[in-house]
């Protein structure tokens, strides 16, 4: 049984950002009753800011801490948070929030602190021994030690996208709202593959639920997940093969051809 049960945006505002953007407009009783529950739609349809909306409500926190800490960047979130509803199935505060751009920012915050250890460091440099000038950057560095001690590992030894996966299979536990913004954009279609086994492993346990915003015609097709399709006109649920996504996608695979050559 899911967590959060359903979701309104009661706003009659029409402007300016974020009322004027469809996923806000029409987010009217959203059922999220199955444990998976997909958004998609074109860039700008704001089913980014309707996830962010959802965390900010619930305080789940962010790779690099809470959400209340990263000024500027949930501002939408924040102006919506007095027109947002939430029903509960059963509440809960455990969870995790996940953005492609946190997670970027996160691994060069870790870079740019070690290189700045190596640079405090760099006058030691023949007056003591290069073990110990080792240990002393890795006890200075925080973030480089609470990486290994959260994941097992150094990600800046991992490729970017096997950092990404690592990262999400070990925040994502047996229990709590998971709030997933475009996965897919680290991840290669194996790696996304990957994130489905994943996240179906998870959820046979039946005390997770994803929330998912993806452009990803992969990670679209999750086994019982319902979909919502968000367009200019209209937010509805819709089929696997009835969105857009998948259509462009299979036309353009089926016979690329057909699309390249007005280029």
């Amino acid at each position: 049984m899911p967590f959060i049960k359903s979701f309104s945006i009661n706003a009659d505002k029409r402007t300016p950002f974020p009322f004027n953007i469809p996923a806000v407009q029409f987010a009217r009783e959203v059922v999220l009753d199955e444990r998976v529950t997909i958004f998609v739609g074109d860039n700008g349809s704001g089913k980014s800011t309707l996830l962010e909306s959802i965390a900010f409500a619930v305080h789940l926190p962010l790779i690099g801490g809470q959400m209340s800490a990263a000024a500027g960047s949930f501002e939408a979130a924040r102006l919506l948070k007095p027109y947002l509803e939430l029903v509960w199935a059963r509440q809960t505060s455990k969870g995790f929030f996940f953005r492609a751009e946190d997670f970027s920012d996160f691994i060069d915050g870790v870079e740019k602190g070690r290189m700045k250890i190596e640079m405090d460091l760099a006058d030691l440099k023949g007056q003591v021994d290069d073990a110990i000038i080792r240990q002393m950057s890795d006890s200075m560095n925080y973030a480089l030690h609470n990486t290994r001690r959260l994941y097992g590992a150094d990600l800046q030894a991992f490729s970017h996208g096997e950092a990404y996966l690592t990262i999400l299979q070990n925040r994502i536990q047996d229990k709590g709202v998971y709030l997933l913004d475009e996965p897919e954009a680290a991840l290669s279609p194996l790696k996304q593959l990957a994130l489905i086994a994943f996240i179906l492993e998870v959820l046979k346990n039946n005390n997770t639920q994803f929330i998912i915003a993806t452009h990803s015609p992969i990670l679209m097709g999750i086994p019982g997940a319902r979909l919502y399709e968000i367009r200019e006109e209209e937010m509805r649920q819709v089929a696997y093969t009835e969105t857009d996504h998948y259509r462009v996608t299979k036309r353009f695979l089926d016979n690329p051809e057909s699309y390249l050559r007005h280029f």
